[in-house]
Formats: structure tokens, sequence, C-alpha cells
């Protein structure tokens, strides 16, 4: 048995209740009967099924490393299944994040997202998953960058040992399908530089500099690494993140949420919102297709396989992972988050509460430039 394990997170939009809302339950108890089978047939360790407002995420550890084809087959084919229930109940853009067809043995460029990470167990390795909705990759950028770099946030940078010696950080530019590493504190205000700008960067992964951690955290960018230049919708992007012992605290990771960032991706993929912290049965956008939302669980891994707030001898699949943003002391965070989003609606069709040109997800600008192309008259 190998004596590393990777976890995966793969998700996808193939369906949902009430508009862009949430996918209905027998959906999700497809993906659940397909992993039960990808379980006992040895593809993988341990799954956990769960969602972000009308995203399903599949949580999987197995010892196949990343992009594993019989891994990502499996995912594809509980999508596949879910898809379709949601075609038969004529739901909600069915198979919507299913860009093809059949599976050509990776899911990378075929619609859903996976972030993936294989490490060596450290003695404890407590986990957060962060799932967001109606936003895009780049989102994660300022709060990744305050947990993993700002010693206002994370004590750990100047009092513990291992994480003083800083990270490294894959950034990705999604204009010229280029990529770079990083590396903190030595080129802190060089990755801030790349970073502020969220229509052209965004964080790939993270790793520790101490040589005995190895990768921190990493997030799915799948649909920003196919379109070069531009946007193919919004990606509604997942993080998964190993947490204490020469990282950052779970708290440490928590804390930049209270600040509602403004974020893009809501209403048609089209428009800046206040990112509203929540718990996943609180995911469903209830305002204006929204506003995006960020979620975010917990789940140990433990000699390869989940552990959660279940008994240890549940079986494996039947987790019940801690909700982190459930808790009432995030209601000012969630109260800001609405007040923001108020602000930018009232903008209407104006920036900046809509996007630029080049981002928007829908834009009638093209024909209606043509159609006025007879008209317009230079200025004198």
């Amino acid at each position: 048995m190998s004596d590393r394990v990777t976890v995966s997170v793969i998700k996808a939009d193939v369906g949902s209740v009430g508009g862009h809302a949430r996918p209905h339950p027998l959906m999700m108890k497809k993906c659940e009967e397909r992993l039960a089978d990808g379980l006992r047939a040895g593809t993988i360790d341990d799954y956990y099924v769960t969602r972000v407002g009308d995203d399903i995420n599949l949580f999987l550890t197995h010892t196949r490393g990343e992009n594993n084809r019989d891994v990502h087959g499996l995912t594809w084919e509980a999508f596949m299944d879910a898809t379709k229930v949601a075609k038969s109940m004529k739901l909600y853009a069915a198979g919507q994040d299913l860009l093809t067809d059949a599976f050509s043995g990776n899911v990378r460029g075929a619609g859903p997202g996976a972030a993936e990470m294989e490490f060596k167990e450290r003695g404890a390795e407590p986990m957060v998953f962060f799932m967001a909705d109606k936003t895009e990759p780049s989102s994660y950028s300022l709060p990744l960058c305050r947990s993993y770099m700002d010693p206002f946030t994370t004590t750990g940078l100047v009092i513990d040992p291992r994480a003083h010696e800083g990270f490294k950080f894959e950034i990705v530019d999604v204009c010229d399908s280029k990529k770079v590493v990083m590396s903190t504190p030595d080129e802190t205000y060089d990755i801030l530089t790349l970073l502020g700008d969220t229509t052209r960067y965004a964080i790939k992964k993270i790793w520790s500099k101490s040589s005995d951690i190895g990768i921190a955290a990493v997030v799915s960018t799948e649909k920003l690494n196919i379109a070069a230049g531009k946007y193919v919708g919004k990606d509604d992007p997942v993080c998964i993140c190993r947490a204490q012992s020469g990282l950052p605290a779970v708290g440490e990771l928590l804390q930049p949420y209270m600040f509602p960032a403004l974020v893009s991706g809501w209403m048609r993929g089209s428009h800046y919102g206040g990112w509203y912290p929540c718990a996943v049965d609180d995911s469903d956008p209830v305002f204006f297709d929204g506003p995006p939302r960020i979620c975010a669980v917990s789940l140990h891994v433990s000699n390869g396989v989940f552990q959660g707030l279940e008994d240890p001898t549940s079986p494996r699949g039947t987790h019940v992972a801690l909700d982190y943003f459930k808790g009432s002391c995030w209601d000012k965070a969630r109260s800001d988050a609405v007040k923001a989003s108020i602000y930018m609606r009232r903008h209407g069709p104006f920036m900046p509460a809509v996007l630029g040109p080049e981002e928007m997800e829908y834009t009638t600008r093209p024909a209606v430039l043509k159609k006025l192309k007879e008209r317009m008259e230079k200025l004198e």
C-alpha cells in the first residue's frame, strides 16, 4: 500500500430545481450510489457527497495520484447518472457542465472542476474544503493571500518555525495560458502585483517551503485553463487546504471570509456581489440569483480515509462533515455581504455592478455596435 494519499474534489453543475438553486436529492443519491460502486471495486478508498448551491461536489480519497483516469471516469459516470435524473425531471440546466458526450480519460477540459493533492499524511491531517457558487477561481486569491502571506491574519508566519519559512505559489495567467511559481516572503509584493488583477491571474497551488510538509492548498481552475483570453462561464471553484502544524491554523484559513469581498460571477455570470459565507444547507441563492456563496466544511484524513463527526466504525461514505460557516458568529459577515450586494445591484446595468465587456458571460454589445456601425461618426 502506498504511503501517500490523494484527496480529490471534483464538482459539476448538472441540473437544478428552481433555476440555479440546488440539485434534486435523487441526483445526489445517484452520485452516492455510483461512488459506492467505485469503493467496492477498489477504485477509491472513501468518498463524501455534498453540494454548494446548484453544484454537486464529490470528495474522494485514493492512492492513484492526481489526474487518474479511473478516478476521473468514476466521477464522470456519477455526473452522467445525475444528469439522467435531471433530464427525466426536466430540471434546469441538466448536464450543463458536461461539455462533451464521451469521457476521454480526464474531466479537466470536459466541464467539471477538479482540485487534487497528493501527500504523505502527518500525525494528524485536518483539512478544510471551501466550495464556492456563482463566482470564479480568482476570488480565492484575496483570502489565500491573507492566510498564507499576512502575519496579521496568520500569526503562525511569525511564531511557527516551519510556517516562518514561507510558501511557494503557482499562479496562472489565464489570458496568456501560462503559469509561474513564486515565493514568499521574498516575492510577496511581486505576487500581489499580479494577483491584484483578478481578471487575469489566479492561484492554482500553494506549497510549504518546509521540506517535511509539501502541498498546502489547491484551487480548481479548469475552465480558466482551457479558455485563454476568454472566460467560458464562471467556474464555481473548490479549494482544498491542509491545516495546522506548519500550515495556517483552521481559524487562520477561515478568518479572511469575515470580510465579504466583492467577487464576480453571479446572475448570468456577469455581476459583482458580496461573498456570502454560509452553511451548506443555506447555500441556495435567494437574492438576484445569489449573492455569491462560500461554504467551508472539514474532514480529517486518517489512514487514507475520511473521518468526520460520525462514529469511527461507520461505513465509508457515510460521513458527517463539520460545517464551519453554519454558526451565528458569521451573521455579521452575511449581513455585510447582502448590504454590499444590494448596493451593487442599485447600479443596474452600469459598471461597477457588471463586469467589463471582455468578461461578460452574456453581452449584446457586439450586435449593438454592428447595428450602429453606419451611424457612428468621428469626433471633430
